[in-house]
């Protein structure tokens, strides 16, 4: 076979996600070809310690060997088969273990193969579900600020992140947006610690305005991602839940990032110990090998859809790879290992560790505004002004800069702005832990020494 440069190759062909193409004429992209637990080597040999879990799908390290034995096995038996009157083994087992996990009340799996099918089905689902119990007024939706929820169209307008909307607001959704609780800039000088989420009158307003015409609220519990890692307190969500109750207002919670311990617990709804109606799995839920995901909802809506065919309230919504036994074999092997309960032992092992580590690296820098943390994810927020909580001048790619010099030093960091994050596979040790932290504070200090911050 003639020798690829495969580095010219993707330039010549690959549009990449969520990039300006034009950096990469002078970062180009570095291929991948082997991995093994949190490490990523390339064609050159140069090995990356992946600390955002590659978009943060990877929960239990790269190839490693349970799950990629398991998908082997399945690949000699079957590979996928229509979903629709067919079914598999595989995902039929996965739907009994998921059933034993998760919170109270969700027992019906609508299956799909990415997170942001999975939150347009949730979405569809609560819509139709008032149109056939007697509300047909309830067609619009709530969703808190800065929210992340997926690139499809429903999960974009839900989502309001102007980085990833504001070019397409014309043909975005009518979303009623709630402001968010931000515990780095709280309006109400309190700490997330020990507040009683005074910022929930914000979402008492909304629900009072509009309730009447309010289908469902979409939310990333405890933490929203892709704002910078911005953690706030379970209470938020204990209070959330009672108000959808009193105002019959259904609970879609966006669990894709946050599930299967990525907080420190199965589901980040377990630390409110709340069920939301709906809840949208997917990344880590195959722990990060295939693209999979599913709708958990309850026998009360799914009733609502059961009836005699001429009636037309069946779910009219469909995924070609829907109930893929491929990815439904990875996520049994996800489950199974929970299950044996080693990774929870070395959770609340290396945990502590972690956070403990990043807060004495980074707090004592000038520039750090906030360290934040909620299970292995970890945040720093760099600010120009920390008294103030004043922050740099966004051309400036802050985060970027440092992102770059990681990468030559071997860490892949990928900041959000200029929030550093930590949000690794679930099996990193201490020796990593030390490494990556180190790298991040290096870069950080001699990025801002650079531009003489």
């Amino acid at each position: 076979m003639e020798k690829i440069d495969y580095k010219r190759e993707d330039l010549k062909y690959i549009w990449h996600p969520c990039s300006q193409m034009k950096d990469y004429e002078t970062l180009a992209p570095i291929v991948i070809e082997k991995g093994q637990g949190i490490d990523l080597i390339d064609i050159e040999g140069k090995t990356y310690k992946d600390v955002v879990s590659s978009w943060w799908c990877n929960l239990l390290g790269h190839c490693n060997p349970d799950i990629s034995n398991n998908v082997k096995k399945q690949l000699d038996e079957l590979e996928h088969v229509i979903f629709a009157n067919f079914s598999n083994k595989r995902i039929i087992e996965l739907s009994v273990k998921l059933s034993k996990i998760l919170p109270s009340r969700l027992e019906k799996f609508n299956y799909c193969d990415n997170g942001s099918s999975a939150v347009e089905m949730a979405m569809k689902m609560a819509f139709q579900y008032y149109q056939q119990t007697g509300k047909p007024k309830k067609i619009k939706f709530m969703a808190l600020t800065e929210g992340y929820h997926g690139e499809t169209i429903g999960a974009l307008s839900a989502g309001a992140c102007d980085l990833y909307t504001k070019i397409y607001k014309p043909i975005l959704m009518d979303i009623i947006h709630i402001k968010a609780p931000d515990c780095y800039h709280c309006h109400f000088g309190k700490n997330r610690d020990n507040c009683n989420c005074e910022c929930f009158c914000y979402a008492q307003e909304s629900f009072e305005k509009h309730a009447i015409e309010t289908c469902a609220i979409l939310i990333e519990p405890l933490l929203q991602g892709s704002a910078g890692m911005r953690i706030y307190p379970p209470l938020y969500l204990k209070k959330l839940r009672e108000l959808c109750d009193k105002y019959d207002v259904l609970l879609i919670a966006d669990e894709i990032a946050t599930g299967f311990y990525r907080t420190g617990k199965y589901f980040a709804c377990n630390h409110a110990d709340i069920s939301p109606d709906i809840m949208c799995l997917s990344k880590g839920l195959t722990g990060g090998y295939m693209p999979f995901a599913l709708v958990a909802t309850t026998n009360k809506i799914y009733n609502a859809f059961y009836d005699d065919y001429n009636t037309h309230k069946a779910f009219m919504h469909s995924h070609t790879y829907a109930g893929n036994p491929l990815g439904a074999s990875c996520a049994l092997s996800v489950l199974d290992i929970f299950e044996k309960g080693e990774i929870q032992k070395h959770l609340k092992e290396v945990t502590p560790y972690f956070n403990n580590l990043i807060k004495e690296k980074f707090l004592n820098l000038e520039n750090t505004g906030e360290v934040r943390s909620i299970g292995l994810i970890n945040a720093i927020e760099l600010v120009k002004d920390a008294k103030n909580k004043i922050h740099f001048n966004s051309k400036l790619r802050l985060g970027y800069q440092i992102y770059k010099k990681a990468l030559k030093k071997g860490v892949l960091l990928r900041p959000l702005g200029d929030v550093i994050y930590f949000n690794p596979p679930l099996i990193i040790d201490k020796k990593d832990m030390d490494f990556v932290v180190k790298v991040a504070r290096d870069c950080t200090i001699e990025t801002l020494e650079e531009f003489n911050l």
